[in-house]
């Protein structure tokens, strides 16, 4: 009798053990903290805003919006890189954070190809080509044959060394074979008054925020930096269509987490955010924001970021931008 109800106990343990997998709850059963490195308020906490709601309707669990700042974005990256890779904590970066902050940062707290794990693209951000309305041109074509007969006269402002309100205009200066002088303000907002007061000239800019101004007439866009030309400013064409062949510089938006996630919480991640970006009313106001859907899962978005680094890194060292 003793011998049955131990093997009976044994048989029941095992059965536990055996079952002990299954009974843990799917991922996620609890709601995810979605970290950014900058401000709320700020076109990454629009574009966080926009996906939220959608996510937590797939994944069936809140997300929770922590704002991280400082640094260029550095101080929220970090802040991800040391969370527990389980899938509760994700960070929504942009070009900056990923590609352009590891070679404009001479001490880096963090790799992007090796501390995080890619989950998905979302979008792609173009900026546009603008000039201060003082300037006697109408075309970019018009503003490089402007700007080459008064080489270092014209100044170009941007939100800050190294971001990529510097380094799109200083990939333009060298396609152009221009010398143009940079002035680096803290934020676009101190450089775009500047810009529609005449103290500088010339200045590349988000879609939305360009696309205000120039439409009040206090800015000139003469280009945007797209293969195809945006819908918020369907009048101005690309700047390959402006005669720069090959020029396309478009930032990103993605979304990552903590190094070692496992693959079936990535999988289940990056399908949502896949299912998210093909609901059209998702889309649409995407593009309202000024920016282009523009999904890529874990894998692809993974070979996306290794082909960037070396693109933006050359456009650090050009620009000479170096930061501590």
């Amino acid at each position: 009798m003793h011998k049955n109800l131990r093997r009976l106990a044994a048989c029941a343990m095992a059965t536990l053990l055996a079952l002990a997998p299954l009974a843990q709850a799917a991922f996620p059963e609890k709601p995810i903290r979605l970290v950014i490195g900058f401000p709320a308020g700020g076109p990454l906490d629009q574009h966080a805003r926009l996906l939220a709601d959608k996510l937590q309707a797939v994944l069936g669990q809140p997300i929770v919006v922590d704002y991280k700042s400082g640094a260029g974005g550095t101080v929220g990256a970090q802040d991800v890189m040391k969370a527990q890779p389980d899938g509760y904590t994700l960070m929504l970066a942009n070009t900056g954070v990923m590609v352009i902050n590891p070679a404009l940062y001479s001490r880096l707290p963090y790799a992007t190809l090796k501390d995080f794990t890619p989950i998905a693209r979302t979008a792609m951000q173009p900026l546009a080509l603008l000039v201060t309305p003082q300037l006697p041109v109408k075309t970019l074509k018009e503003f490089a044959d402007y700007a080459k007969a008064k080489p270092g006269q014209i100044n170009y402002g941007s939100a800050g060394n190294g971001g990529i309100s510097h380094l799109v205009p200083e990939m333009f200066k060298n396609a152009a074979g221009l010398f143009m002088v940079h002035i680096p303000y803290r934020g676009s907002a101190p450089a775009f008054t500047d810009l529609m007061a005449g103290q500088v000239q010339f200045m590349a800019e988000s879609i939305p925020q360009a696309a205000a101004y120039a439409k009040q007439g206090k800015v000139r866009a003469l280009a945007v930096t797209s293969r195809e030309r945006n819908p918020a400013l369907p009048d101005v064409p690309t700047v390959i269509e402006s005669g720069f062949k090959g020029f396309e510089v478009v930032g990103f938006y993605g979304f990552l987490a903590p190094a070692g996630l496992p693959a079936d919480v990535t999988a289940k991640l990056s399908d949502a955010f896949g299912q998210v970006l093909s609901n059209p009313e998702v889309r649409s106001r995407m593009v309202a924001q000024g920016a282009d859907p523009a999904f890529l899962g874990s894998a692809d978005f993974a070979k996306f970021l290794a082909a960037e680094m070396p693109r933006w890194a050359a456009a650090v060292k050009a620009s000479g931008a170096k930061l501590d």
